[in-house]
């Protein structure tokens, strides 16, 4: 458990501030804008509805009480439209940055809006909030930044060359911030996460992310594809670790302007590894699935292996990962069976 985590939920409570979410009906900005209401805070939402669902809002409306749903103010715009992230900014103390385009295979499919929204929509909502006079800045950086630098597990400062255009636009928002820092004096913080996943993560498309995908097929009975042989590695984060980095990176803005940690929980797993656990939990809850996985191509663009060092995340911000994978998934899984049938 983290105790500065815990710390800081208390401090929240008896000074409530006012929070932006970017992103805020998608899967990672929706558990923000929970737990946030939960804590009583007044969080302003901005979302275009691209990647994230109204059914996400209402979900979270269900959670919190009638009071704490009154603290929020959604604003439904396009982080691509300046003006709309000035008027989202307005008033804000802490800005938790998560709009974006996820996925390398959408980014090689269509780079040019991958890059008008991760970078483009980025920079509109840094100068947005320095001119807000916002004091923190917290945002989604990504994992896929490490490109082919081999060293296992990655450490902040070495970085490899970018594999996709995804990776270079989120490269690109960490030296924006970076310039920020230096020429505006304004402070920000990077979140590299790997492979986040949790409840209200979409299993649908075909830009989907394997733990929804996989186990809304298992739910169906229908074939799980895996990409590659199935010893590909990853570093998957449960989303609850994802909430507790943002939120004590929002309270612990950086004296040098701008810093970069890695959110994962320093474990790698294989696909086929994911596969065992997904099934495993499927069965704990009454749900068997008797096929075997289907293997296909690698798919471009992937990183074979990662894994993360959160000793960074770890010193400076307080971190320490609640749910390892495997708590995740069943932690998760109740919700994933309600909502993927």
């Amino acid at each position: 458990m983290s105790q500065a985590f815990e710390t800081l939920k208390a401090d929240l409570q008896r000074q409530p501030r006012t929070w932006l979410v970017t992103g805020c009906a998608g899967f990672i900005g929706s558990n923000l804008l929970e737990t946030l209401l939960r804590l009583n805070q007044k969080v302003v939402g901005l979302d275009n509805f691209a990647t994230g669902y109204q059914h996400n809002l209402d979900e979270v409306q269900g959670q919190v009480s009638d009071s704490q749903w009154s603290n929020f103010n959604f604003i439904e715009g396009d982080i691509r439209n300046l003006e709309t992230c000035r008027q989202a900014c307005e008033g804000v103390d802490i800005v938790l940055h998560q709009a974006a385009l996820g996925s390398v295979p959408r980014s090689i499919n269509d780079p040019i809006t991958t890059n008008d929204v991760n970078i483009g929509g980025f920079l509109n909502m840094m100068v947005a909030a320095r001119d807000a006079g916002v004091t923190s800045f917290v945002f989604a950086a990504s994992s896929s930044t490490y490109g082919d630098h081999p060293d296992l597990p990655k450490v902040e400062d070495k970085i490899g060359n970018p594999l996709s255009p995804y990776a270079v636009t989120k490269y690109v928002d960490e030296l924006y911030a970076s310039v920020f820092a230096r020429t505006y004096g304004f402070r920000s913080i990077g979140l590299r996460y790997f492979n986040v996943f949790g409840k209200r993560q979409d299993p649908d498309g075909a830009y989907a992310a394997v733990i929804p995908k996989w186990t809304a097929a298992m739910i169906k009975g229908e074939d799980v594809l895996v990409n590659g042989d199935g010893e590909t590695s990853r570093d998957f984060c449960f989303v609850e670790n994802a909430v507790q980095a943002n939120l004590l990176a929002g309270a612990n803005m950086p004296e040098n302007g701008f810093e970069v940690y890695n959110v994962a929980v320093n474990a790698r797993t294989s696909l086929n590894e994911l596969f065992a656990y997904l099934s495993a939990t499927l069965g704990a809850n009454g749900i068997h699935y008797d096929k075997q996985p289907v293997y296909r191509d690698f798919r471009q663009g992937d990183v074979r292996h990662s894994q993360a060092d959160i000793g960074k995340a770890q010193a400076q911000l307080g971190y320490v990962p609640s749910h390892t994978i495997l708590q995740g998934i069943e932690t998760a899984m109740p919700w994933y069976i309600q909502f993927l049938k």
